[in-house]
């Protein structure tokens, strides 16, 4: 009997995530608040490291955008860097909008990103910014749709990704994993009032950061996004999310990639938010299709309800996919069986380990020191190692 109440509770709340989430593209927002039909002036912050897949055409929709004023602003750290000559090409050829490339790497953080992107908002115009991606693809109405869920208890605005034109097979099991997956969770956070912000969006009035203490203060975290939320928080205000998500064109991933993205990310969250990474493990469905299964074998049900079962699982998560437009092809219930069998793996390797490289950047998740504080501590080393250097050199 447990174990049959374990399953039918386990399908439900599946379903009901998915039905909220569908009802969140269908229905009809209440009337708009102020600052969602003013259009302001907005600062879009682009930081980029090296040639991603689809860069040119994710850069090239910032320049696209159904707004009146607004500026561009891309941060990188190494002048040398091979994306470079396209995004001087891209500013060559779109002249119409205001754009910069800034180049060099500020001191904030561990966070190489945030250190990237320092230069930007110190340079921004408008007091409104949005940080982005460089793989982010921004639709024409990219900014209207932020502002569109800006409200009077509004803190900020984000969009989770939503994986889009896999390239094999491997990248549809990403794409399996960031759309009906994290975004949904993502979603539902955000109709329930616990919405997180997510980086590959963000946008956020000037003033929020610096009553909190300045741009440095979203260096509080390893992860820019988890320092951001917990400064909404702390001001009274909430995160929302945009009602579809934005598209990331994924085209090929290797497995390795994958799993370490996701490794990375799931130890961000077991620290950062503690509390909401413990019962992640059981929101997939494979332990409640295991359940099922050994319930069958005790007798409690036939191998025909294991399979109606799982169609049911299956079958609605696929109705979503379909009805938000997210990649859908032949492979894709095996990919969404493939990323439910990996997460309780995920779940346990997440707490064990806590270094990882981003972008040739070593990093680690969790410090006995504050991030902040971790980072004064390296770069004072740092700065240390050169002098001895420097010493050595004028000595010999």
């Amino acid at each position: 009997m447990l174990i049959m109440t374990f399953c039918a509770t386990a399908l439900l709340i599946h379903l009901v995530s998915l039905g909220w989430i569908y009802r969140r593209k269908t229905r009809t927002r209440p009337k708009a608040h102020p600052a969602q039909t003013a259009r302001p002036a907005v600062s879009i912050l682009r930081p980029f490291c090296g040639i991603e897949n689809n860069l040119e055409a994710t850069l090239r929709s910032t320049f696209l955008l159904d707004w009146p004023v607004y500026e561009v602003v891309f941060c990188v750290e190494d002048a040398d860097d091979p994306a470079v000559p396209l995004v001087r090409r891209l500013m060559a050829e779109h002249p119409d909008v205001p754009s910069t490339l800034l180049v060099g790497n500020g001191q904030v953080s561990i966070n190489p990103k945030l250190n990237n992107l320092v230069k930007g908002w110190d340079a921004a115009r408008y007091p409104w910014i949005v940080i982005a991606d460089s793989n982010v693809l921004a639709p024409e109405d990219y900014l209207s749709q932020l502002f569109a869920r800006w409200e009077p208890d509004t803190g900020m605005v984000c969009s989770p990704p939503a994986g889009t034109e896999p390239v094999g097979f491997a990248a549809e099991i990403e794409a399996a994993w960031l759309d009906s997956f994290q975004a949904r969770w993502q979603m539902l956070a955000d109709e329930i009032g616990l919405g997180f912000a997510q980086g590959k969006t963000m946008l956020f009035h000037r003033g929020l950061i610096d009553r909190a203490g300045g741009f440095a203060r979203l260096a509080d975290e390893v992860a820019e996004d988890a320092a951001s939320t917990k400064i909404v928080r702390e001001a009274g205000l909430s995160v929302r999310l945009v009602d579809i998500p934005f598209p990331q064109p994924l085209g090929r991933r290797t497995w390795q990639g994958i799993w370490r993205r996701q490794l990375r990310w799931a130890r961000l969250r077991r620290v950062s938010f503690p509390l909401f990474f413990v019962p992640e493990i059981l929101v997939g469905g494979a332990f409640p299709l295991a359940a099922a299964i050994a319930g069958s074998m005790a007798g409690l049900g036939s191998p025909a309800a294991v399979l109606a079962y799982a169609a049911v699982w299956y079958g609605c998560e696929l109705l979503v996919i379909r009805a938000f437009g997210w990649p859908l092809g032949r492979n894709t219930p095996l990919a969404l069986v493939l990323r439910d069998l990996a997460l309780p793996v995920l779940w346990v390797s997440a707490w064990f380990g806590n270094g990882f490289v981003w972008r040739g950047h070593a990093m680690a998740v969790q410090h006995h020191l504050s991030p902040r504080n971790a980072y004064r501590l390296r770069h004072a080393i740092d700065r240390t190692k050169a002098k001895a250097r420097a010493l050595r050199s004028a000595w010999h």
